[in-house]
Order: C-alpha cells, then structure tokens, then sequence
C-alpha cells in the first residue's frame, strides 16, 4: 500500500535528498555492464538487487546524517516498451520488473522508517526515444498509450508517484501525464535542457511548464530539471518569475559538457563536487521552493554529500 499517495510529504515543505547518476556510477566507478544504459536489467542477474539496494543506502545514510527527507526513485528509466524489445523482454517480464523494482524500495523505505522522518517512493519513467535528443516526437494521443502501461504498473503498486525523467519535448510530457491522471496518480515531470537553456526540441522551459500545464486537467504536482549542468539553465530561471514557482526539484550532471560531448566522452567528467553544492545553494537562495535535490549524469554520493552540505541552511 502506498504511504503518501494522497499527500505527498515534498509538497508541505522541507527539503528531499534522492540519488545521483545511476548508470554512469554503476558503468564508471564499478565496472557494470548495463546494455542500452538500462539499470533495470541488474534485477535479473546473481547479486543485481543487491548492488542496487548497496547503491541506494550511500544516499539514504547522507540523508539520514543530515536530516532531509529522501525520494527513492526506481530504476524504471528504461523500463518502457521500445528499450525492452532491445534488451529482448517480454512485456510479461518488464512487468515483473517494474513490480520488482518498487518492492525494493518499499524494502528499504522499512528499513529507514526510524531514521529518515519521509521517505517517498516514485516510480521512473524515461523518454521514449534517446534522453538527449528530440527525435520522431509523438502526440500527447500516442504518448498516453505509449507509457499508459508502465504508469498502470507504478498505479497497482505501492509507489506513491511518478517522476517522468530527462523528458525533451512538450507532446510526451502531456501524454505522460494523462495518462498519470487516468490512473489516478500524482505525476512529475523532469525536462531536459541544452547548454542554452532550451528542451532539446527547442522550446524554452517557461513554455513547455506553461503548454503542459494548460494541456492536462490535473497537471503536474511540480516540474524538475535534470540532465543539465546549472550553468545550462541558472539564466533561464528568473528570480521573482511566477513560473518558476512550478520548479520543485533539481538533478543536475556533474560536467558543464553539451549532451552531444557527453554522448562522445569515453571518460566521466565528475567536475568538482563542492562547487556543485555551491551552485545547488545559490539555486535554492534565489529560488527556496525548491525542494528536491539530486543527480544525474556523472554525479555520485560525493556530489549529493557536498549539495546536502551546502544546502542545509537553506531556508524552504
């Protein structure tokens, strides 16, 4: 049974910690292979939960020591239809899967019950196509039925919301969150920019919150930026601004790298964790509503650590 399906906990204030770049820890800094970038495959091999529960509790622990609550965010990035059938599973088996990957998460929610005062389970949702590029753009029609399935699944278990990441277009954001809606359960979205601050289909990120908002007759309980260094997307974001308001979490890469340099490195840029963290605060003093703070691309524990650190007195 979901805990905080009816009220979240990140929506009455206080500040939330979650995790950083799974797949380039997992790939760079412990040599494991994930075929199509896909974590969700762990979950089917000797040992797979195991790393992936080792993975979470580094965070967990950091949020425990400095007193933020914490989002767990499934490995359900790549857990869709098309990454599937290149992966060569069945929708039987990515069920199975989804289903799994939250009954992981309840797991430790238990284990973090005394410690951490909330822990908030959202189900992942990735994009159709590649997370950096807006390429073959469906309808929000063709979005709704494209990820209706995996929303139905996150809906029927215990997971208290949605969180559709490193989104590149308006359309599929939409679809994703009618569906959410059919479904009954409270959705984000998380939009990816590019180095000038816009979605990689070109528009910029006051109207791609302004055309989902206006699309969906229960629109997100707040939008997210990831995939994106803040020196990406700190212009666009107005102080004072009223959109803004609508921006309720952070998870940014480590490099200042463009997506297209970051898909040709052979190496992890980690930039510098702590001035990460410094530019995570001036985030927050400029826009306090902010309330979720993690990772994406080559961030790990070290990263969330110093972005924690510099956050804790943070007003919000």
């Amino acid at each position: 049974m979901s805990l905080f399906r009816a009220c979240l906990p990140q929506q009455r204030g206080g500040r939330y910690l979650t995790d950083g770049g799974l797949e380039t820890t997992l790939i760079f800094h412990r040599g494991i292979e994930l075929p199509q970038f896909a974590s969700y495959t762990l979950l089917e091999k000797p040992g797979g939960r195991e790393i992936l529960e080792q993975y979470f509790i580094e965070y967990l622990e950091i949020a425990a020591e400095f007193g933020y609550g914490f989002i767990l965010e499934s490995v359900g990035w790549r857990a869709n239809p098309d990454w599937a059938k290149k992966l060569g599973h069945s929708p039987a088996q990515l069920a199975e899967f989804t289903r799994q990957s939250i009954d992981m998460l309840i797991d430790l929610r238990d284990r973090y019950a005394g410690r951490i005062e909330s822990v908030v389970v959202s189900g992942c949702i990735g994009p159709r196509g590649d997370g950096y590029v807006a390429s073959d753009i469906m309808t929000p029609e063709v979005a709704e039925k494209y990820h209706g399935e995996q929303v139905r699944l996150y809906a029927e278990s215990p997971a208290d919301f949605i969180t559709a990441m490193t989104i590149t277009n308006i359309p599929e954001a939409i679809g994703i969150v009618r569906a959410a809606e059919k479904e009954k359960m409270p959705a984000v979205i998380s939009f990816t920019v590019e180095t000038d601050g816009k979605l990689p289909s070109g528009e910029e990120l006051e109207q791609a919150i302004a055309e989902t908002d206006r699309a969906c007759a229960t629109p997100p309980i707040y939008y997210m930026i990831n995939c994106a260094h803040p020196t990406h997307f700190e212009k666009s974001l107005p102080a004072g601004a009223e959109w803004t308001s609508r921006i309720g979490g952070l998870r940014a890469n480590a490099s200042s790298k463009s997506h297209a340099e970051l898909n040709d490195s052979t190496e992890l840029d980690i930039g510098k964790p702590s001035a990460l963290g410094l530019q995570y605060r001036d985030l927050l003093l400029r826009h306090p509503q902010i309330r979720v703070l993690g990772g994406c691309c080559g961030t790990d524990s070290r990263h969330v650590r110093e972005i924690a650190l510099a956050c804790a007195t943070c007003s919000g």
